[in-house]
């Protein structure tokens, strides 16, 4: 799968377009006017044409370019808000979370799980692809840090639940893709990030 990063608007947010073949979802479009023409620059030089926006969450940085993309394509929305769009079914990993699939979805949106993960925002949410070893991790976890907490609906004790629980024992290898900043794995962050000190894992990070 190929991942292309846009960084976008005046907070710096990470909006992403995943694809493989002829298929793409957009990830977080936080566009503003002026920006968006660098996606369709990028969809029209890759012959890719956008199956689905996956959202998770709903603060203005992260869907200035949504109204803007859904004139264009008439595709769903996959959010938090939006569960009906990807409905749940049972979680075929090891972790016990209460992780959802695309069921009865084709191409792209078939191979994402969603994950709830309420702290930054009570409807935060991850996107993850167990095959292709990524998640789209919106605002919840960071390169060597975590999403903040101190705006309306955040909660820090969430925030630390969803991580622990939900995110940080899936494979080490997973890549994974915030809403800002650069990306990583989850085995960096088990060893390299102080939210996560009590279950830092050295020996599971290989830098080679």
């Amino acid at each position: 799968m190929k991942i292309r990063r846009f960084v976008c608007n005046a907070f710096q947010e990470n909006a992403y377009v995943a694809s493989d073949g002829g298929d793409c979802v957009i990830v977080d479009p936080g566009f503003t006017e002026q920006e968006i023409g660098a996606l369709y620059d990028y969809l029209d030089s890759e012959g890719i044409v956008p199956s689905a926006i996956l959202l998770t969450h709903r603060h203005p940085d992260h869907i200035l370019g949504l109204d803007n993309i859904l004139g264009r394509f008439s595709i769903p929305v996959i959010s938090a808000a939006e569960t009906g769009a990807f409905p749940a079914e049972p979680f075929s990993g090891e972790d016990g979370n209460d992780s959802g699939a695309a069921a009865g979805k084709t191409g792209l949106t078939s191979k994402f799980r969603i994950i709830t993960t309420p702290g930054h925002t009570p409807d935060s949410v991850c996107f993850y692809n167990e095959g292709d070893h990524l998640m789209f991790t919106g605002d919840t976890l960071f390169a060597g840090t975590i999403g903040r907490t101190d705006l309306p609906g955040g909660d820090y004790d969430s925030e630390i639940r969803s991580i622990m629980e939900k995110l940080i024992f899936l494979p080490g290898e997973t890549d994974i893709y915030p809403g800002h900043g650069p990306a990583s794995t989850i085995a960096r962050e088990r060893m390299e990030n102080p939210f996560l000190e009590p279950f830092n894992e050295r020996e599971e990070l290989d830098l080679d």
